[in-house]
């Protein structure tokens, strides 16, 4: 997503801000409804025995791995965001998982910077629940979903590349 990009992906760029911007946004509101409504320890029943709303206070990363090292999450994170906003996008196929990383890794990082205990240590919300699976958020769904596009286009490149 950087400033040297070819002018035919400038639309593309501009998309990729405003995708994880949306991301960041919709991952905020989404964990001050948590907070509000599912702190208390109320667990919400949004389709029985699939998806539940549980909230989770996680010091570690996504899905709840590498708990307790809350400031190398939160300065990986930092490293990542930045990586990706300054040479992120220079490849077309690359540009919408790289801007569903970028607001996956800013919504989480928030959190880190501003949450209790704060400074670099918050802790990140977590909230939608599935069976056998770690707690997660919107954020975490963000990176997720950036890592399958990357390997069903890198599967679909080697293909093509094979043939």
């Amino acid at each position: 997503m950087s400033r040297n990009l070819p002018a035919a992906l400038a639309p593309l760029r501009r998309a990729g801000w405003l995708i994880a911007l949306a991301i960041l946004l919709l991952d905020q509101a989404t964990k001050m409804w948590a907070v509000a409504a599912l702190s208390d320890g109320h667990r919400m029943q949004a389709i029985p025995g699939l998806l539940h709303f549980t909230y989770v206070r996680n010091s570690g990363a996504a899905f709840s791995m590498g708990l307790g090292s809350t400031l190398y999450f939160a300065l990986f994170s930092l490293l990542v965001g930045m990586a990706i906003a300054l040479f992120g996008g220079h490849r077309k196929e690359l540009w919408l998982p790289m801007s569903l990383i970028l607001g996956g890794v800013f919504g989480n990082l928030s959190d880190r910077i501003f949450r209790s205990p704060g400074g670099m240590k918050g802790h990140v919300v977590d909230w939608i629940e599935l069976p056998h699976w770690p707690i997660f958020n919107i954020a975490d769904s963000a990176v997720v979903l950036a890592a399958t596009i990357i390997v069903i286009t890198a599967l679909f490149q080697r293909k093509r590349t094979d043939a």
